[in-house]
């Protein structure tokens, strides 16, 4: 067994094993930067037949002072929606300069319903079509 930085070589064996797992999602573009780490493992044969790729993903959070919004300066409620409006559409245009392809938000319980629904709006899906698992790295654990 060997593990090893992926190469265009183990294109075709990594194509294969993407088909035989027949699940519904394309094959991923691997010339993209933001694939940041690809390894693949060779059994005793020198046959790719495995392959771990990490794609960097972008989780976006929303701050916004609470105790402005309840003031008389922060405006409506429509007036403070507009204002998310905005932040979106250029945060949109942002990701997209950045070569993003997508971005994901977890909403905490209290909000999830009511503000789930205002991106919903928005453009956004909830997709529980596939459970999420998160890895925390030792290193980086506070």
């Amino acid at each position: 067994m060997l593990i090893r930085p992926y190469t265009d070589a183990d294109l075709d064996a990594l194509r294969r094993a993407h088909a035989s797992q027949e699940f519904d999602y394309p094959f991923p573009d691997l010339c993209d930067p933001i694939f940041v780490s690809k390894l693949v493992l060779e059994d005793d044969a020198g046959q790719v037949v495995m392959a771990s790729l990490a794609r960097l993903a972008c989780e976006m959070y929303l701050l916004m002072d609470r105790n402005a919004s309840e003031s008389s300066s922060a405006g409506s409620p429509q007036k403070r929606y507009a204002r998310l409006l905005a932040l979106h559409g250029a945060g949109e245009q942002d990701l997209l300069a950045r070569g993003l392809d997508d971005a994901h938000a977890s909403l905490p319980p209290p909000i999830a319903k009511r503000f789930g629904r205002r991106l919903t709006k928005l453009g956004w899906i909830r997709d529980d079509t596939w459970t999420p698992h998160c890895f925390r790295l030792p290193a980086n654990q506070k």
